[in-house]
């Protein structure tokens, strides 16, 4: 390295393992061979993935073709997502077979096979023919977790319409740029959605965000909650009307590998969200190949990854992943904890799952109720455990290991991205020794490293640096909707031939990554750069703690000095003895230079309704400044609540 001072300090070390169960890894989808299989020829490797687990209607002339940024995979074949995911699971014999098992957040249930399945989605492709919809449209989506979401993301599939998923707690305001960005000529919404016992009113924000957004000539809407809504004659159509009387056949449409599948659009908070490119062939290769080797997918497992579809985590491993895997589902409309924190313990032992799926944030705000809670539920046909989102502190992971899966379950900890499209570095549950708070090892197939501000290979061991990876994957990006200078500044300039993650990395000597943050939240104290994960991680590591979340402030001696803010266990009393005691066994974990200077007891932090920290409105609160933009907050209101603790941090 050009500097003798690593990019990011590595600081904490975590050394407990586990090794895979003795009957799981005998019985493993994947073993130690395919990572040398992969290696050996990757193309070979994925056009293998691509023959044997999709059906083409045209097969490809060329596996792949990669000129830097682009990459085109599997070219000159065609297929359809739709019939992948479902049709043709009903013509080999599993038409009865459960694909959701869906539960409302009032209580009320709905069981649909893929035979059900395969006639609703023709219903509504019927439906969105009839309204104009043709292959190549766009078509927003803006919707509660109700069936009638992946129903209309498989129609439009069934068409080779591209979809625009639209996240149901996202304001008007985040909608209408979404569906002006991509052209959408037609909306799929409902009236309302469940959350916390209170109905949301999705279509009053709809109404607003399609009265600018021109192409937009029809709308049509589910009926969830009963709430009264305003219908626009000749432009708003109920789905009870005009799906429910439709054919239940429908013909897929063959499109391109290289077929724009769907635009998702990362939530940027200073600038203009990106419409992420994804595309068929290549897409559905990635995502079906990872969820059945990192997730160890047998045929009568019940699966539940308890994301949202309106993030990239709900379309690769609720919607097209485990669907074209013919994978039995769990799917959840409401809060984690309405009507009260077992509401998904009551779901696991109520559908017996297998395999639970989910972020961190949930796991850490679990772990704040206890463990009386989960006590009161059979959880005893859990057998593979996974986290999704951001990287997890070893504590939380030990606890989601013990308490959740009875210190049976294997926890892969994966690490990817939206742009990605699929899972890259990840544990294989039957073959990884797993490390807590590590993602472990790039996928079989993907090959990424750890470079310097230069662009050289940060050795094994030797401190943190840039997370990259050096050659394309199938399901990656195929750039920005109409923006290919943004999509080249983005994640190609920085380093030359490499594709830039954007997040902060460090590889240990046994060449396990540990994922360290964004690197814009890297903090910068007395010329060292300091992850916000690793400093979080101590601070959860004390036996009081459930979360925390840390920030650089300016300071005028070390430049920057760091800020922590931290959630209590349960029944822990918060105090000035205690707020320095948690200073000092950050310094003890990981060092002096890590210790906090400011530290807050807080009841709550400021996260999205997807569960991220908005570490930024947190900097404002440290630095006493106005707060930026608060409308994509779950809890808008909690800000206030901080700014008006924080004159009574403990600091030294």
């Amino acid at each position: 390295m050009s500097d003798q001072r690593p990019e990011i300090e590595a600081l904490f070390a975590e050394r407990r393992e586990f090794q895979p169960p003795a009957g799981l890894a005998q019985q493993a989808n994947a073993g130690p061979g395919l990572y040398q299989e992969a290696e050996a020829d990757y193309e070979g490797f994925w056009a293998k993935q691509a023959g044997s687990r999709l059906s083409w209607t045209k097969p490809w002339d060329k596996v792949l073709e990669w000129e830097l940024p682009y990459a085109k995979w599997f070219i000159g074949g065609q297929l359809n997502a739709a019939y992948n995911c479902v049709d043709r699971h009903v013509e080999g014999g599993l038409g009865e077979k459960v694909a959701y098992y869906w539960e409302g957040e009032p209580g009320d249930t709905r069981t649909l096979t893929y035979a059900d399945l395969q006639a609703e989605v023709n219903k509504c492709a019927n439906a969105l023919t009839e309204l104009g919809v043709k292959t190549g449209d766009r078509v927003g989506i803006y919707m509660p977790m109700i069936p009638e979401l992946p129903i209309a993301m498989l129609a439009c599939a069934k068409i080779g319409a591209p979809h625009v998923v639209v996240f149901g707690g996202f304001s008007s305001d985040a909608l209408e740029g979404r569906m002006i960005d991509s052209e959408a000529v037609a909306l799929i919404t409902s009236d309302g959605a469940w959350r916390n016992g209170k109905v949301l009113d999705l279509k009053t924000a709809a109404d607003v965000a399609v009265a600018n957004a021109t192409t937009i000539k029809n709308v049509l809407v589910v009926k969830r909650t009963g709430n009264d809504v305003a219908m626009q004659e000749g432009r708003d159509h109920w789905w009870h009307d005009i799906v429910e009387r439709q054919s239940d056949q429908f013909d897929p449409v063959p499109v391109d590998s290289e077929h724009l599948l769907y635009l998702l659009h990362t939530s940027g908070t200073t600038a203009k969200p990106k419409g992420i490119m994804h595309t068929t062939g290549g897409y559905l290769t990635g995502v079906s190949t990872t969820h059945h080797y990192i997730f160890d997918i047998k045929p009568n497992d019940v699966y539940w990854c308890a994301a949202d579809i309106g993030w990239v985590t709900g379309h690769s491993y609720i919607v097209y992943g485990p669907l074209a895997n013919a994978t039995t589902s769990v799917m959840y409309e409401g809060a984690p904890m309405f009507p009260e924190p077992d509401r998904w313990w009551s779901i696991v032992e109520k559908y017996k799952v297998n395999i639970l799926y989910c972020a961190p944030t949930a796991i850490r705000a679990f772990m704040k109720q206890g463990e009386t809670w989960p006590a009161k539920h059979d959880l005893s046909s859990l057998r593979i455990l996974g986290t999704v989102g951001e990287p997890i502190n070893p504590e939380a992971w030990l606890w989601y290991h013990a308490t959740i899966g009875g210190s049976n379950c294997p926890v892969v900890d994966t690490w990817w991205q939206t742009e990605t499209g699929m899972i890259l570095i990840t544990p294989l549950p039957g073959v990884t020794t797993l490390r807590p708070g590590s993602a472990t090892t790039p996928f079989p197939g993907i090959s990424a490293k750890v470079v310097d501000a230069e662009g050289n290979e940060v050795p094994n061991g030797s401190g943190g640096g840039y997370l990259v990876l050096n050659r394309p994957w199938p399901s990656m990006l195929r750039g920005v909707y109409k923006d290919p200078d943004r999509f080249m500044n983005t994640y190609w300039k920085r380093f030359p031939g490499m594709y830039f993650a954007g997040d902060g990395c460090k590889v240990d000597s046994d060449g396990y990554f540990w994922l360290m943050g964004r690197v814009d939240d890297v903090m910068k104290v007395s010329g060292h750069r300091i992850s916000t994960t690793e400093v979080e991680s101590a601070l959860v590591d004390h036996h009081s703690v459930a979360e925390a979340a840390v920030v650089g402030r300016s300071d005028p001696i070390t430049g920057e000095a760091i800020s922590a803010f931290v959630i209590l266990k349960a029944n822990v009393e918060a105090s000035d003895a205690l707020a320095a005691e948690l200073r000092e066994h950050v310094a003890e974990k990981i060092g002096h230079i890590a210790r906090p200077k400011q530290l807050l007891f807080t009841p709550e932090l400021p996260k999205t309704r997807s569960g991220k920290i908005m570490r930024r409105l947190l900097r404002d609160i440290a630095e006493n400044r106005p707060l930026g933009d608060v409308t994509t907050l779950a809890d808008s209101g909690i800000v206030e609540t901080i700014r008006e603790k924080a004159g009574a941090g403990e600091s030294e």
